[in-house]
């Protein structure tokens, strides 16, 4: 995980924060993906096969053409959904947590809270692949705006949710001393 944060570049990113956890979607993400893959080429051949016979109706370029349509917008579609998987991440400073959610093609949402606001965080795994990939869904519940950060098909969610949890218990600890020190020099310069 190390490796993920030290090649993530968020530009909004404060001078007094560092990234302390990066979530990034589970790798069987991109097994769906494969599977994708896999039907665009089998229905490529079995629809090659289709239009040679039937080549004595429909002309041969004809017959390319539509096979080419269909390759490419089904290999746009394979695109936009491993885009949206891949771009989905969590990011957890020091400070706040940093939640960018790619919706759909060149739809994507920012949301951000401090992490004094966080109020729950859970780990969820359901059904048998799940247990046994250990992949599942972190819900985030906060006291600001956006009142739940959720991510689904994140790895080890269980773990990373505890991961979480100290990070802001660190952050609030770190608070207390901060606010007891600057109470102290208001208290020494009366």
């Amino acid at each position: 995980m190390n490796n993920a944060i030290n090649s993530i570049n968020v530009d909004n990113l404060r001078a007094w924060e560092s990234p302390r956890l990066v979530l990034k979607r589970h790798w069987i993400v991109f097994i769906y993906t494969f599977f994708y893959i896999f039907f665009l080429v089998f229905s490529s051949f079995a629809l090659l096969f289709f239009f040679e016979s039937i080549s004595f109706i429909i002309p041969g370029s004809i017959i390319y053409l539509l096979l080419v349509m269909y390759l490419s917008i089904f290999s746009i579609f394979i695109y936009i959904n491993w885009i949206n998987n891949e771009l989905d991440l969590f990011i957890i400073t020091n400070k706040r947590i940093i939640w960018i959610e790619q919706l759909s093609f060149l739809n994507r949402t920012v949301s951000e809270c401090s992490l004094e606001d966080v109020q729950e965080v859970n780990g969820l795994t359901k059904w048998l692949l799940a247990n046994l990939m250990n992949f599942g869904t972190i819900t985030i519940h906060t006291a600001s705006e956006k009142s739940d950060f959720n991510m689904n098909i994140v790895p080890e969610p269980l773990e990373n949710s505890r991961n979480i949890l100290n990070i802001i218990e660190e952050c609030r600890a770190t608070n207390k001393i901060e606010f007891a020190k600057i109470e102290k020099n208001i208290h020494n310069s009366n």
